[in-house]
């Protein structure tokens, strides 16, 4: 089974892959990396210190990768990781963040103003969540703001154990559309 696990830059989508890795071994391609690693891109965005994503080169390296990782799962479970997996994913958890909280964390990275404000104001407007809508079959949220990456990724375990047990209906704390930060634009 694949996921993604989605969300503006700073929502905890790394943390969160990180420990589901390690408490649970289920496999995780962390599709940035990849990208980066494979140059899965088609040209570097120096202004805003990142790289334009080829979709299609990504779209037909994926399917080899996940095969080889769902073998190597004992229950074939593969985490696309990254703020791009909505567009691959028919599953896909959006880690959300409020957005004063969200600019504290990428200042904290040390990113740009501008890139601050961007992403802040993309979040701001549900960006992310709108586009897995559009792309994804099942789309589910989590509020990380105010919340450890132990806790955030408790929910996510939890969607993903619900979803492998094919019993949903414990799944409507994490329907998405219950957050709305649209008075905190940037």
């Amino acid at each position: 089974m694949l996921i993604g696990l989605t969300g503006t830059p700073g929502t905890g989508k790394t943390s969160a892959s990180k420990l589901l890795e390690k408490r649970r071994q289920w496999k995780v391609i962390h599709l940035n990396d990849l990208i980066k690693k494979e140059h899965l891109y088609t040209e570097v965005d120096e202004k805003r210190d990142s790289v334009i994503a080829d979709m299609e080169l990504i779209r037909s390296r994926l399917p080899e990768l996940i095969d080889e990782m769902e073998k190597e799962s004992e229950n074939k479970m593969v985490i696309l990781e990254s703020h791009l997996s909505h567009y691959i994913t028919d599953i896909v958890i959006v880690l959300r963040a409020y957005p004063p909280e969200l600019k504290k964390r990428l200042e904290k990275r040390g990113y740009s103003e501008e890139k601050v404000n961007e992403n802040a104001e993309a979040e701001s407007i549900d960006l992310i969540l709108a586009e897995a809508f559009e792309w994804c079959d099942k789309v589910f949220e989590v509020n990380t703001t105010g919340r450890t990456a132990e806790e955030t990724t408790g929910d996510v375990e939890k969607i993903i154990d619900y979803l492998l047990s094919g019993k949903e209906e414990g799944l409507k704390e994490y329907s998405p559309g219950s957050l709305d930060w649209i008075d905190s634009v940037p």
